[in-house]
């Protein structure tokens, strides 16, 4: 890579981690060590393609401050367990903001295909779900019981296992972008299809509102956490593939880092998701205007944490740094 390459590449970064210096003490130590490992990392690149040049000096300069502030901040606070949620969940999603838009993109064009495929042929339903499922939901219908399948006599074993059921799907999609992405993309893919295909089955057997206001109770919760759960599974894939200027271990890393936070910040919202499911599904009698209003609360809370104050955290931050 050419110099100028480089530098027109990265000059944007770097001057947001010379703000990072000048208010490090503003910023989790977490903050300074991801910054470091950056700063370094080019440093690296530099100083094996450019030994001479100013710009290796100015990353040099750069290094050693982050290093001083680091170790001078090094010390961890108690208030990590509310600064994770408030601060690093919010700024490691604005960094993966492309990828949720890739996971979106992918579930949703592929929701819409399954809802195609169910429309157009009566056996591909059967083909996702299985023809036990049909069979007993079809049965459900015409007792005048859709929902009768959340039904369960026992509802804390029913929250226990889907809350493991929907984590162990967000840890696979995560997992799975140890295959550059294309693992990732294919769950996402699947559940797109599967929930495409399923809600419209409800709609072409005369039960569509009703599975709306049930089965969106607590899958708003749960489709939007696996949806973001791909774009942890993204970022993995993508720091392996596409390391740009860092070394591809380190890239690949750093993605791996990324991915987890996200997992982890999922964890309760997969919980919420369980005790919905398990607790208030089942209560079809409740009136529509109540559980539509839960369902759009659900969503509210999920696009603003997820996505407008991870650019109101990053925007802010930035504001008051300039």
């Amino acid at each position: 890579m050419k110099e100028v390459s480089f530098i027109r590449q990265n000059i944007e970064k770097w001057k947001s981690l010379e703000k990072i210096v000048d208010r490090a003490s503003a910023h989790h130590p977490g903050e300074l060590a991801d910054a470091y490992a950056e700063i370094t990392a080019d440093l690296s690149f530099s100083r094996s393609h450019y030994p001479k040049s100013r710009i290796t000096i100015y990353l040099n300069n750069l290094a050693s401050a982050l290093h001083n502030q680091l170790y001078k901040n090094r010390r961890e606070k108690y208030s990590r367990i509310v600064t994770f949620w408030t601060r690093e969940i919010p700024e490691v999603m604005f960094r993966s903001r492309r990828e949720l838009l890739y996971s979106f993109l992918v579930f949703i064009i592929s929701a819409f295909i399954g809802a195609v495929s169910a429309v157009n042929d009566d056996s591909f339903v059967r083909l996702i779900l299985g023809n036990g499922y049909v069979d007993m939901t079809l049965n459900n219908i015409r007792n005048g019981e859709p929902m009768k399948v959340y039904d369960s006599p026992d509802e804390f074993a029913m929250f226990l296992s889907i809350a493991f059921n929907n984590i162990g799907v967000s840890f696979r999609a995560f997992a799975l972008g140890l295959l550059t992405g294309f693992g990732t993309g294919f769950i996402m893919f699947y559940n797109g299809v599967m929930v495409g295909s399923f809600q419209t089955f409800f709609f072409l057997n005369s039960a569509g509102w009703e599975s709306v206001l049930a089965i969106w109770l607590h899958g708003t919760f749960e489709i939007s956490a696996i949806i973001i759960a791909g774009a942890a599974g993204f970022a993995l894939g993508n720091g392996w593939l596409f390391p740009g200027t860092f070394p591809r271990g380190y890239a690949f890393r750093q993605g791996a880092k990324r991915g987890l936070k996200i997992i982890a910040g999922l964890i309760p919202v997969f919980i919420a998701a369980g005790f919905i499911e398990s607790f208030l599904t089942r209560h079809t009698e409740y009136p529509a205007s109540v559980r539509l209003s839960v369902i759009l609360l659900s969503l509210s809370c999920v696009i603003y944490y997820y996505i407008i104050l991870p650019h109101l955290r990053h925007h802010g931050k930035s504001a008051i740094k300039d």
